[in-house]
């Protein structure tokens, strides 16, 4: 069953919250980076990803960037940018983007359901991009960012979390991008405690994003209990900064792919291997698929419909996923890549871009491009729950929760 824990977070003054609150460190590339730091000193950004600080090329995993990070928070603590909470509480989280609210709740997980599967996850993590978030929590003390959690409905805590909504929150801002974010803090003891036996009758949680953050979180959680046998076993390096949100509440939106050549096919020829796979329909606007086993073509300034053939369906929890259908059926067998993870002759393309980002591309680098119908979450929770994992980029979650907003500190 998952535990949680309320939390005293450490966050930004509240009049600066806006201008602390920055989107996540792994949505940005080291040039994108650079460039939304600047003009912006308080955004979070500058912490999470502190390479900013030096010059283009500066080795970004060197120990003086992560001591960078440290000085800054720090800095910024003593200048009054944040302030510690005087005691653990939870917080409900919302987010409001074209035109619909998630509501989450933010709290900390133990790592120890992260390592015996109590909190279940769907993805590979990189040793390199592990490696750097271990750094960065040794280094600054702190979780900065919350692990995307997901859970099966529970009207209960839901009945909460909405009754909280009726308080003055905490913050209430609208970012750059358009999303209006809301926190409310949840102080009362006896709500907390209800809170806490809620979540432990719900037998799993799901990592929906943020794998490398709960890895990481575990990497130190390990390191520190060998440092620290006597350690409480409530001490805050024992859990890890999470959101939760409920499944209704999530909208997992299309993640599409761009391919640069036909892997010596011609137009008409890869449209010819195709038609054994799927029933094609030539449209005459772009193609956004209406439902699972469909896909938009977009090949040579024209769109299609692919329909998989019934015959080819498959059961497996994974196999049956769209994007492992696209892979297994097209990808490698057709186009020759082997590793979407390494390949570089595909692109990934988040749907937040709409399909006209995907025509762009084909007009500038790439020979075709594939609209995919989203992955549900009933069926990350399947593949979760069968102990599998995901193909790579197989959902995109909109909006983004910030980093920045709530701290989780853990040095003893």
């Amino acid at each position: 069953m998952a535990t949680i824990k309320p939390f005293a977070a450490l966050r930004p003054a509240k009049e600066l919250a806006a201008q602390v609150a920055a989107l996540p460190y792994d949505v940005y590339s080291r040039q994108e980076a650079a460039e939304a730091v600047k003009g912006h000193p308080y955004s979070f950004l500058n912490i999470d990803r502190p390479e900013t600080q030096f010059p283009a090329g500066y080795d970004m995993y060197a120990p003086e960037v992560y001591r960078k990070a440290a000085e800054l928070l720090s800095t910024q603590i003593r200048a009054g940018v944040y302030v510690r909470e005087s005691a653990p509480c939870y917080y409900v989280y919302a987010l409001t983007g074209n035109g619909r609210t998630q509501t989450g709740l933010a709290a900390c997980s133990l790592v120890d359901d992260y390592d015996n599967g109590v909190i279940r996850r769907h993805e590979n993590t990189r040793a390199e991009k592990e490696a750097d978030r271990i750094r960065h929590v040794e280094a600054c003390g702190a979780q900065t960012g919350p692990v995307f959690l997901a859970y099966r409905k529970n009207e209960k805590v839901s009945r909460i979390l909405e009754e909280q909504k009726n308080h003055g929150p905490l913050y209430d801002f609208t970012a750059e991008d358009g999303v209006r974010h809301q926190v409310w803090r949840i102080s009362d003891p006896e709500i907390m405690c209800m809170l806490t036996d809620f979540f432990a009758e719900i037998p799993h949680t799901y990592i929906a994003d943020g794998h490398h953050r709960a890895a990481s979180a575990a990497a130190v959680c390990r390191k520190y209990c060998r440092e620290h046998p006597k350690a409480p076993g409530d001490a805050e390096f024992r859990y890890f900064l999470s959101v939760l949100f409920s499944e209704e509440e999530l909208s997992i939106m299309d993640y599409n792919r761009v391919v640069r050549d036909l892997n010596g096919n011609t137009p008409e020829e890869f449209l010819g291997k195709l038609s054994r796979i799927f029933s094609v329909t030539a449209e005459d606007q772009a193609v956004r698929p209406q439902k699972k086993g469909e896909i938009g073509l977009y090949l040579n300034d024209s769109w299609y419909r692919l329909e998989l053939r019934p015959e080819r369906a498959e059961s497996d929890p994974v196999e049956r996923l769209d994007t492992a259908m696209l892979q297994r059926e097209v990808l490698s067998p057709i186009l020759g890549i082997r590793d979407p993870k390494t390949d570089s002759r595909i692109d990934f393309v988040g749907g937040i871009r709409g399909l006209g980002e995907l025509e762009r591309r084909c007009h500038k680098d790439c020979a075709a491009a594939f609209a995919m119908y989203p992955t549900s979450m009933g069926e990350l929770f399947a593949v979760a729950d069968a102990g599998k994992l995901m193909p790579p980029k197989s959902t995109w979650f909109e909006p983004k929760l910030r980093s920045g907003l709530l701290i989780h500190e853990i040095r003893l």
